[in-house]
């Protein structure tokens, strides 16, 4: 390297000179350094507009995926005497079903005045209310959840529980069919309201009159 033309004076700092192998390799590191930081740049942008919620690997387990929204809960069974109209309607039609083609092929046993039944159990709404949360308490111990002895349960605990019920012979059907050469359908009559509630009700319609006539 040569010495430049015009030295530097007193207390001046004489330029650093790199050889030019030394400036490739500068420059090439440099270069280097920039690719890297390019590529970074770019990961950052992909995870940027990536989705926020990814499959979880669980989801045939009904697992949510991660960061996504917990899976809508089933909707509660309800009692059907509390459902009405057309809803009220569709229930009794399936819960119809499934006493006409399974309950009582594989359950009913012989019709006798030990053990009644009605051609329009339909219309006996404790009937329908016991037989309804007999076939609900069905669809839960057959499921896979409920495990190897879920319908033992179920027999063990309701079904047999629910029939003695029903059929007593002086239950809700005694007064209909006692042999199936006889069909016969009665409603018993229930007990009238209490006389607590007799009370309220004369006193609310006193109450009712009295402010009609004022008026």
């Amino acid at each position: 390297m040569t010495d430049p033309d015009n030295p530097p004076g007193e207390g001046e700092i004489a330029p650093v000179r790199l050889p030019e192998t030394h400036l490739e390799e500068i420059e090439a590191g440099v270069r280097k350094l920039m690719e890297q930081s390019a590529q970074q740049a770019r990961r950052l942008d992909h995870l940027a507009s990536a989705p926020t919620s990814q499959s979880s690997p669980f989801s045939a387990l009904g697992a949510p995926a991660f960061g996504g929204p917990p899976p809508a809960a089933p909707p509660e069974p309800r009692p059907i005497l509390e459902l009405e109209g057309e809803e009220y309607e569709d229930e009794l039609d399936a819960l119809s079903d499934w006493v006409d083609d399974f309950l009582m092929p594989s359950y009913g046993a012989e019709v006798t005045t030990a053990a009644p039944w009605c051609l329009r159990w339909q219309e006996h709404d404790d009937v329908v209310a016991w037989l309804h949360a007999l076939w609900l308490a069905y669809q839960q111990h057959k499921d896979p959840e409920a495990g190897p002895s879920g319908l033992l349960v179920w027999h063990r605990d309701f079904l047999t529980h629910t029939i003695a019920a029903i059929r007593a012979p002086g239950g809700p059907l005694s007064a209909c069919m006692t042999s199936p050469d006889r069909p016969a359908h009665r409603l018993l009559p229930g007990p009238p309201p209490s006389i607590r509630t007799e009370e309220a009700n004369a006193a609310e319609a006193g109450s009712s009159g009295s402010t009609g006539s004022g008026s």
